[in-house]
């Protein structure tokens, strides 16, 4: 392994200029009028895994953003490595609240802001120069890799699972390895051994065929944005607990053990307040902040229009109101069934005095695994090596729809290898990477190979 830390070590500079070049690309799925740059960064990526060596490279089209495959596939007898990530990026709205132009990294203080620094672009990347140190500092890999980067994860990766469905021999493997989380706290490392699930809606609410003026129509009918307002308030009780009839049947609940170990997780509540610049922090009563975000499922409005929003003052019944909603799930809830749900409460509750229509719009399953298995013990030893500290093991909020998807069509554990921060800002202004831990977590992913290939 000198060889290929020394390669590693030798080459940080050029490791970050040419991040600035994959960063630059606004490959933002989300939107289609960058459809056009979301395929270049398909085709950035796949010349970039040609560079480092891969082999089989090929960009596999699908009904929306193509996936890029390659492999390299010369260690017999050893492991085989899936590797997965994505190169599509969220959308950089508001953009006054950026620093520096998203899409024109710049280092401050020892960061890399850009749009796409920690998610996901970043953290692939680390992959593909801890690849490419292996081949031409140690000319071979330890073991057999294969590498599927997706452009639709940011808007639900909506074709990848009928993409792994079709190639499964192709995808053949002995573990999944994803860098798409956080480390539990700067210079705290970790291993992530599960992730939440998510269901995602729009309710769209009509009371009249346009808005009308509040003085001559006022208290003749309804008020969309006041009925949209008075649902979501219905969603959930003064404790924080959701009031969807059903909804926490299937919650797995925590073990007495899990909840001891987090507790002794070096958590700083007050600093996490202010970190995020709230006056209070709010949850479901009974829990602890870790046990909220990592192990309860949630409720929350994501974005809501109504009305006029302009500068000064408009008095207008508006006609629609409109209101995107998420549900974070927990092991054991299913998307389905939490969907119907839903459906059935919005509803229930809706009144007879506007028009209602409820549209699902993505999702994925939550996903848990034993830390006890030899794949991520392996990643916790890796981890050791590059950030020359034992990682904790901890869950994670946020979901990765994919993960359920390899271990039920293709029986694969996942080991969740990231190295962000929480507080990075990803899919927020001022996205950044610490290049500290983009540096260590290059050693480590190198170290993680070599681990993998002993377990045979």
């Amino acid at each position: 392994m000198i060889p290929v830390i020394d390669f590693i070590h030798s080459n940080r500079d050029r490791y970050i200029s040419e991040l600035k070049q994959y960063l630059a690309i606004p490959s933002i799925s989300a939107l289609p009028q960058h459809a056009a740059d979301t395929r270049r960064c398909a085709e950035w990526t796949a010349d970039e895994m040609r560079r480092v060596g891969l082999e089989n490279v090929r960009m596999v089209e699908t009904p929306g953003n193509p996936v890029v495959y390659g492999d390299w596939l010369h260690a017999p007898g050893a492991p085989t490595i899936l590797f997965y990530g994505h190169y599509d990026v969220q959308p950089v709205d508001p953009l006054d609240l950026w620093e520096s132009p998203p899409f024109e990294a710049t280092v401050r203080d020892g960061e890399i802001y850009a749009r796409g620094a920690a998610d996901d672009k970043g953290q692939v990347f680390m992959h593909f120069k801890a690849i490419e140190a292996h081949l031409k500092a140690g000319s071979k890999l330890p073991v057999n890799i294969k590498l599927v980067i997706e452009g639709e994860e940011e808007v639900g990766s909506a074709n990848l699972d009928n993409f792994v469905r079709a190639n499964k021999p192709l995808l053949a493997a002995d573990v999944v390895v994803i860098s798409d989380s956080a480390m539990f706290d700067r210079g705290v490392p970790s291993i992530c051994y599960s992730l939440r699930g998510l269901v995602y809606f729009q309710i769209d609410l009509r009371g009249t065929k346009s808005d009308l003026h509040s003085g001559v129509f006022g208290g003749a009918v309804a008020n969309p944005a006041m009925v949209l307002a008075q649902m979501l308030a219905q969603m959930r009780d003064r404790g924080g607990r959701i009031k969807i009839p059903g909804f926490y049947d299937a919650v797995r609940p925590l073990s007495e053990e899990e909840r001891a170990a987090w507790k002794a997780l070096p958590f700083n509540e007050k600093k996490y307040k202010k970190d995020l610049g709230a006056p209070k922090l709010a949850g479901e009563s009974g829990f602890s902040v870790l046990e909220r975000v990592w192990a309860r499922p949630t409720f929350e409005v994501n974005g809501l229009l109504s009305g006029f929003t302009g500068e000064g003052a408009k008095t207008v019944i508006p006609a629609v109101a409109m209101a995107k909603v998420s549900m974070r799930l927990v092991p054991d809830q299913h998307p389905d069934a939490i969907a119907k749900l839903f459906e059935d409460y919005v509803r229930k509750v809706a009144p007879k005095t506007v028009e209602l229509k409820v549209t699902r719009m993505h999702g994925g399953k939550p996903w848990i695994t034993e830390y006890a298995n030899p794949f991520v013990q392996a990643a916790g030893r890796a981890i050791e090596q590059g950030f020359g500290r034992t990682p904790v093991f901890c869950r994670e909020g946020g979901s990765i729809p994919v993960v359920s998807t390899f271990q039920e069509e293709l029986g694969l554990p996942s080991v969740l290898f990231g190295v962000g921060l929480p507080d990075e800002n990803a899919h927020a202004p001022d996205e950044r990477l610490d290049l500290g831990n983009f540096h260590n977590g290059i050693i480590a992913s190198a170290f993680l190979y070599q681990e993998i290939s002993q377990l045979t």
